[in-house]
């Protein structure tokens, strides 16, 4: 279900429909506002503001981007490494038991031939 949310950004009003809390938006129009007003006060007008955010905007969710999708491939790293190491662990618990079968027969040999050895 979509909200209609009326938020005022630098004055003016938009109407927006999401499926996004009201709060939520609002939230963002204040923080949205919030940086405008600062790049104003600073001199720039409303328009050059609003570049300069949706600019500053862009370049955060592209270095996040960037970040999810590193951590995306070295989770993968992961996982393939943690596959590779289980395989690794069941082949050294199949070569342990097929030693430890070895080591009795062999013990049951040297038990034979002491045995052999005292008659």
């Amino acid at each position: 279900m979509l909200n209609e949310v009326k938020v005022i950004i630098c004055g003016k009003e938009y109407k927006l429909r999401t499926a996004e809390s009201p709060n939520y938006v609002f939230s963002l129009a204040r923080t949205l506002e919030g940086k405008i007003t600062e790049l104003m006060n600073s001199g720039s007008s409303p328009y050059t503001a609003a570049i300069m955010v949706a600019l500053s905007l862009l370049d955060d969710l592209n270095k996040s981007s960037q970040r999810v999708e590193n951590i995306r491939t070295q989770t993968k790293e992961y996982v393939d490494e943690a596959g590779r190491n289980r395989i690794e662990k069941e082949a050294a618990l199949k070569e342990i038991e097929a030693l430890k079968a070895k080591n009795e027969q062999l013990e049951n040999m040297v038990k034979l031939k002491k045995l052999k050895d005292s008659i």
